[in-house]
């Protein structure tokens, strides 16, 4: 049995050729559907598709998604849900299975840690192919370099992102925001004279770029992440926010 976790970016045009010869070598994919309407669902079926290959599919175990108490038990119990939702499908099944992973695996996923655990109860063999990142994307869209010369960037979830700015971090980017978009920015003080460069549905259907001084284009940011939902039916955001010295 072979495990191959695959980043695929946002979608068939951000496949790799390594990625692609990964596909056509697969017997199935393996994904989790999240709800009857899946329309994150549909895009893997459609990277299926172009490049041959079945697609498994595994009702996704319910998560709190909001920021419970124990926020590391919460995911942790998720994971282990998943994994013997995945685990029954696998020892099934057999022969080598792909995870199609959003953006690249390496940054603020947890399939690596699931396969980690699924490969020593099945004793599989797996391995990891990198994808286009959401930071990398929000980087081209905008054309700039994430940092300053010479100087860090950070990165963190936006639930994090109060503890980044009262740490002192200056160039911050921020992924995995709320379902009702950055309110952060509005709630935290002294970020309104910040720059942002944000971005939704990076690569995808319904893509939405902002550039400017935080308090000014709050307005403007809130319409385009309606537009990016109205348009794909799911949206996707990341940014980039840096203190003005």
């Amino acid at each position: 049995m072979r495990i191959r976790v695959l980043g695929i970016g946002m979608g068939p045009q951000h496949v790799t050729p390594e990625v692609a010869e990964a596909l056509r070598s697969a017997d199935y994919v393996l994904a989790p559907r999240k709800s009857e309407e899946d329309r994150l669902l549909a895009v893997r079926r459609a990277v299926c598709e172009r490049y041959g290959v079945a697609l498994a599919v595994v009702p996704d175990p319910p998560r709190d998604r909001d920021d419970p108490a124990d926020y590391q038990a919460a995911v942790a119990a998720w994971h282990e849900a998943r994994a013997a939702a995945y685990e029954r499908v696998l020892a099934r099944r057999g022969g080598t299975a792909a995870i199609l992973v959003w953006g690249d695996p390496s940054l603020y996923d947890s399939t690596i840690r699931l396969v980690e655990r699924l490969a020593g109860r099945l004793r599989a063999d797996w391995d990891v192919l990198p994808g286009v990142s959401a930071p990398q994307l929000l980087a081209a869209r905008h054309r700039i370099v994430l940092h300053e010369v010479g100087r860090p960037v950070h990165v963190t979830p936006a639930r994090r992102l109060r503890e980044a700015v009262e740490a002192g971090q200056e160039n911050i980017v921020v992924v995995l925001g709320g379902s009702s978009g950055p309110s952060e920015l509005s709630e935290l003080p002294g970020l309104a004279d910040w720059t942002i460069w944000w971005g939704a549905n990076l690569g995808g259907p319904g893509e939405e770029l902002v550039h400017g001084r935080v308090g000014d284009v709050l307005p403007e940011l809130a319409a385009a992440r309606g537009r990016a939902r109205a348009a794909a039916g799911w949206v996707m955001d990341a940014y980039l926010l840096r203190r003005v010295r």
